[in-house]
């Protein structure tokens, strides 16, 4: 399936003038199935062993619970609250289990980029939540809303990235207004599924309008589609805050997904050994999952995974590291356990797109691959931990999103394509440059790099010596000036400016505390 809105090659990049008459790669990156088997790094055993113990955490020791109208609806559910201590038995957790759904049908404006969420599944989000955005001429600032519309436009411009996240984020713009603008600018420069942030009924509300209005959506027809994501973070250990409650309990409500997602560093937050950190993750997603489903039977919700350890020198959280892929893959055996899809997460510890980040991002993708991952978040573009979304980083990443992607298409091993004729025609000591099977294939037979630079050392000096970075630099810089509105970009801004104009006024939304 191809893009509707722009020629494809390589995964959505736009044609040079100079190839125009290249033959396109027909590689479909929009619908991603994960061609490998998933790993294992537990015995079915052990895996069944942290599940019980999660639900002993959960029986025994209790989750802290903030939000009063949350402990109520545990309550209902036949949790025993002492205080804001919920004590979830099994059997309420095992029920609930039950009514989540293992596959999510997620919308969008286009429906060619509409995805099934399920297990098998392989769908990439681009780096999330930034603060700060940085790139090799601007070098590092604030994230502004140019940086989190122009980061939206490199999102929507690869087709390997799936669904939009709040990148870098608008520092700029009031925390009481600024949902009006990322869901505005999802909407306008893009059309897959979106995401909005859970900080509060008014503004969860407001964002679920906002999708309804610019896509001309009944209030029936958003019901009874997901439309919209959320990520839910556990404050570990064993803390459920308000914002997160709450959101949980909005989202189940009006039948849209949130992604419940432990943040367990191992060594800090979460115990300092993987099956410890993980028995901790399960637990804490298990506590958000049975809330959705106490909220709303048969909300779509999903687990959630983002363990990895701390660097025990400094403190700082490290990723691509031998215990984050474990963790990787244990997260996945754990998901498959309970049978709900599942989220990952790549990222990078470095503060610069260097080799460091490339190690450290691609062992985590490798790691979720792996793990059959049915998301991987922050993707492409994290750098510093989450402190701020590289534009550079982005695009290399995105070089091995698509090699990536390109393992999921299935080599041929027809007659025609073993060419027996071909091996027939070359002499020993031959090559196979001239053969008619090489001159039918050699345009479309391999992927074409996006950034990388396979010329040699010769004409790689003679084009200026740029290093990985620098060029992509260039691509970032050419996918913003070539960008394209997708087709119901324009008509979503037009019907969203006097909603906003009129929220605004009134004083927007405040988030939760």
């Amino acid at each position: 399936m191809l893009r509707e809105n722009k020629p494809r090659r390589s995964g959505g990049r736009r044609r040079a003038q100079s190839d125009a008459a290249t033959p396109l790669r027909a590689t479909d990156y929009v619908n991603l199935r994960h061609p490998f088997q998933p790993q294992a790094v537990f015995s079915d055993d052990e895996i069944a062993n942290v599940h019980n113990t999660a639900l002993r955490v959960l029986e025994e020791l209790g989750v802290k619970v903030l939000l009063p109208e949350a402990r109520k609806i545990y309550a209902s559910g036949g949790a025993r609250v002492d205080g804001d201590l919920v004590y979830i038995g099994r059997e309420i957790v095992e029920a609930t289990l039950k009514t989540a759904p293992s596959s999510i049908r997620l919308r969008a404006a286009n429906p060619a980029r509409e995805q099934l969420y399920e297990n098998g599944a392989m769908l990439f989000m681009p780096g999330a939540g930034c603060p700060n955005a940085t790139d090799l001429e601007r070098g590092r600032r604030p994230g502004s809303l140019r940086d989190y519309e122009e980061t939206l436009k490199l999102a929507q411009t690869y087709d390997v990235i799936h669904m939009f996240g709040p990148c870098a984020e608008p520092q700029d713009v009031p925390i009481h207004l600024r949902h009006y603008d990322m869901m505005r600018g999802q909407l306008e420069f893009g059309d897959k599924p979106t995401f909005v942030y859970s900080r509060g009924t008014g503004q969860v509300e407001q964002s679920f309008e906002m999708i309804q209005i610019a896509l001309g959506l009944s209030a029936d027809d958003f019901a009874d589609g997901t439309w919209a994501t959320s990520v839910i973070n556990t404050n570990s250990p064993r803390l459920l805050d308000n914002p997160m409650a709450q959101g949980i309990m909005d989202f189940a409500r009006a039948g849209q997904m949130t992604v419940i997602t432990p943040f367990c560093l191992a060594g800090a937050m979460a115990p300092i050994t993987v099956s410890g950190a993980l028995t901790l993750q399960h637990a804490e997603a298990l506590i958000g999952i049975t809330l959705a489903q106490l909220t709303k039977a048969g909300a779509p919700v999903s687990y959630g995974g983002f363990s990895s350890n701390v660097d025990m020198k400094s403190g700082s959280p490290a990723f691509g590291t031998p215990e984050h892929v474990k963790m990787q893959i244990g997260a996945g055996q754990l998901a498959r356990h309970i049978d709900l899809p599942w989220r990952s997460a790549s990222g990078a510890a470095s503060n610069t797109p260097d080799m460091q980040a490339a190690t450290e991002t691609n062992m985590a993708l490798w790691g979720a691959c792996m793990a059959n991952a049915t998301l991987t978040v922050h993707s492409a573009g994290w750098l510093e931990g989450g402190l701020s979304f590289g534009y550079e980083k982005f695009i290399n990443d995105v070089e091995a999103l698509q090699i990536l992607a390109e393992m999921c298409s299935k080599p041929d091993g027809s007659e025609a394509e073993i060419g027996f004729d071909a091996l027939k025609d070359v002499e020993p000591g031959g090559h196979f440059f001239a053969t008619q099977h090489t001159m039918d294939r050699y345009q479309t037979a391999f992927y074409s790099p996006l950034v990388a630079d396979l010329s040699n050392f010769g004409s790689w000096t003679e084009a200026g010596e740029k290093t990985s970075a620098q060029r992509a630099t260039e691509i970032w810089k050419r996918n913003l000036t070539e960008f394209k509105h997708p087709p119901t970009g324009a008509e979503a801004a037009a019907r969203l400016a006097d909603y906003i104009a009129k929220k605004t006024a009134k004083g927007g939304a405040a988030p939760m505390e």
